[in-house]
């Protein structure tokens, strides 16, 4: 009886002990899941699961040869968590928060204060940045620091390993994005897409092994080939400015298009940007000229007019003409040319290569105005290339029912309209590739990261002219170099050249100034034009006349010749004669 009455009071006590335990991990359970949930729930999630971006990798872009113009490269954030930035041991000596911050400053050039700034804004945070894109050189001396509280984060960035070459084309990237070029417009095949890593670190701030909680893989992105060869685009670049330079111009354009399919060789503007540099250039050299800088191309149009006229039967290279001195358009108004001459018996072949305005309207005197609209307009004036070139401008014909008395006249040979120096190259190369205009073409595709392109251009041409009517402008144009003013200027020995030059006036507040921009447009080789090179120098201030103009030609299409391996001219060219 004794024994189960000393056995009856133990268990009550151990019941009652356990009951009480019970009760204390009840309560507490309580705190934690209803009183205290969602402080503890807060903190256990900022303290414990870390996301970080993965990034994708933007896509490059790459000239005809696949040489890289824009491209991703891997940088690195130097990160801290300022509530684990205490002290710390290295080779059992105490390395205080100062000292470390001096040594990062040391090898990153940072002042100390801006370190020391950004981890005192917020004590108890676990993130903050102390020096964004380092190289990976850089990274790996902090790393050896070994300073627990210091990470790092990926950050791709952008550069442009041929600089300034193309940088007219390509563009540029800013903080929040792409700003310009083929960056900007081709964006949706470029642009990568980041990903997401979420993971467990203990108190002490280091990750926890085998703690992954989510992963969403970065997606990069497509390359954009370009039909430039950059070596043919800095050797255009280089000659554009340092004729430019020369003359005291504000600004220059060069473009070559091989013929056969209207792709863009080279396309130069001068002053142009470096994409690695944006802040040396000015706003208004980060564009490309060539395609949204309109002007009034002058006597370059000539050609377009004069193919279009043996195209309808209204011509021949042969007719003759009498060119007075001037030519009088109603209202006491008059069209000269660019020299004094009295009455002058010139041929078709003559008026070109006299590059009379005159004569230009003498020819073309039962072209009614919309006749003389359609033939522009036929060859792109007025309108975008195919390539629609980010801020691409249109040009300008006015239409047939609103052309004024004197401009009606004047388009003809370049004055009254507004052009850009693609859509002239455009025109030359419809002339050359005996009268089918080729779509000109500056994006060959898209290429995806599993290989397959997307985003070609279109490659079927239009018949403009007849191939008659073109070749015999060429051959005619030819004669323009053979015996033309620019003669000895712009051969390239050992090949048959054709041209034609402009010098047109800069309008102003609906007045024509002193200022001038200066061309010459031509093909070669005249037999068989492979390439057509337009150049162009606005308003140079030392030589005025395309006089100037007619040498950066000539080199560049030189080189272009021998760069490409083009065989020697065959043949003999035809004698047109001039008068009669």
């Amino acid at each position: 009886m004794h024994r189960s009455s000393e056995f009856s009071r133990r268990v009550g006590f151990l019941l009652g002990a356990v009951f009480v335990v019970a009760t204390f991990f009840i309560g507490r359970l309580i705190v934690i899941q209803v009183v205290d949930a969602d402080k503890l729930n807060a903190e256990a999630e900022a303290h414990q699961n870390i996301s970080r971006v993965l990034y994708g990798v933007r896509g490059d872009v790459v000239d005809a040869n696949g040489i890289v113009l824009a491209s991703t490269v891997d940088r690195y954030d130097i990160t801290a968590s300022p509530r684990y930035t205490v002290d710390f041991l290295r080779d059992d000596a105490t390395v205080t928060v100062e000292q470390a911050l001096t040594e990062i400053s040391e090898i990153t050039d940072t002042k100390v204060s801006v370190l020391r700034a950004a981890i005192t804004q917020d004590p108890a945070a676990d993130f903050t940045y102390l020096v964004k894109g380092v190289t990976i050189a850089v990274l790996r001396q902090i790393q050896a620091l070994g300073i627990p509280w210091v990470y790092y984060d990926l950050r791709p960035t952008r550069t442009y390993p041929r600089g300034a070459v193309g940088g007219n084309l390509v563009g540029f990237m800013g903080t929040d994005g792409p700003l310009a070029g083929i960056e900007l417009s081709k964006d949706s095949c470029l642009a990568a897409k980041d990903g997401v890593l979420t993971y467990a670190k203990g108190r002490d701030g280091i990750r926890i092994p085998g703690s992954t909680l989510e992963q969403i893989a970065p997606v990069d992105g497509g390359t954009i080939h370009l039909t430039i060869d950059s070596d043919l685009q800095w050797f255009s670049q280089k000659v554009v400015s340092a004729r430019g330079k020369e003359l005291g111009a504000a600004w220059a354009t060069a473009l070559i298009v091989r013929i056969e399919d209207g792709h863009i060789l080279a396309a130069a503007d001068w002053p142009s940007v470096d994409p690695n540099n944006v802040d040396g250039s000015k706003v208004d050299d980060m564009g490309a000229r060539l395609f949204s800088s309109p002007y009034e191309p002058g006597s370059v149009v000539k050609p377009i007019t004069v193919a279009s006229m043996i195209d309808q039967g209204l011509v021949n290279p042969l007719d003759r003409f009498t060119v007075p001195g001037r030519f009088g358009v109603g209202e006491g108004k008059y069209i000269v040319d660019s020299f004094e001459h009295g009455t002058e018996r010139w041929t078709t072949t003559g008026i070109l290569v006299n590059s009379s305005n005159i004569g230009m309207n003498v020819m073309a005197n039962k072209l009614n105005k919309r006749a003389r609209y359609d033939i522009l307009s036929s060859f792109g004036i007025g309108q975008k290339t195919a390539v629609n070139f980010l801020g691409e401008d249109s040009g300008y014909i006015a239409r047939p029912d609103v052309v004024d008395s004197v401009t009606q006249y004047t388009e003809i040979f370049g004055q009254g309209i507004t052009t850009t120096s693609a859509q002239i190259a455009s025109a030359y190369q419809t002339l050359g590739n005996h009268g089918i205009r080729k779509p000109l073409t500056l994006i060959s595709g898209c290429e995806q990261p599993d290989g397959t392109v997307i985003d070609q251009p279109p490659t079927e041409g239009v018949q403009v002219v007849s191939p008659d009517a073109a070749d015999q402008t060429i051959s005619m144009m030819e004669t323009v170099a053979k015996i033309g003013f620019l003669k000895t200027l712009v051969g390239v020995p050992g090949y048959r050249i054709a041209i034609k030059s402009g010098t047109a006036e800069v309008a102003r507040n609906g007045a024509y100034t002193d200022d001038r921009i200066i061309s010459v447009a031509g093909v070669a080789p005249a037999e068989n034009p492979q390439f057509a090179i337009v150049v162009t120098f606005g308003l140079p201030k030392f030589e005025r006349t395309s006089l100037a103009a007619a040498s950066s030609f000539a080199t560049l299409m030189g080189q272009t010749l021998k760069y490409y391996r083009v065989p020697p001219s065959t043949g003999k060219s035809e004698n047109w004669p001039i008068e009669w």
